[in-house]
């Protein structure tokens, strides 16, 4: 929980994701289309991974990955991410960090 509680607050806009999970890989290929530069966590490559899937579930993550922080709030996971995408509301979100 640290360690993402850490990225999070230190970070602009940071994406848990998972190497094999092509739903993360949408997102964060939205991301950089949007002209911003996430930084990507992959759990299943980090030593802590297990820890830190269940503790973005305790944060509120319908699934675990991909899990999207922007200012250190958590928008939530692809449909939370896609909807803010078609009703406009995630450029504005994005626009400090592009």
């Amino acid at each position: 929980m640290d360690k993402i509680t850490r990225l999070v607050s230190e970070k602009g806009v940071v994406i848990f994701s998972k190497s094999s999970c092509c739903l993360c890989y949408a997102v964060i290929i939205l991301f950089q289309e949007l002209g911003v530069n996430p930084v990507v966590c992959e759990i299943d490559q980090d030593p802590e991974g297990r820890e830190m899937e269940k503790a973005l579930t305790r944060l509120g993550c319908n699934a675990p990955v991909p899990a999207v922080f922007i200012a250190g709030k958590l928008v939530g996971s692809t449909n939370e991410v896609m909807s803010l995408h078609l009703s406009g509301s995630l450029i504005p979100l994005l626009k400090p960090y592009q």
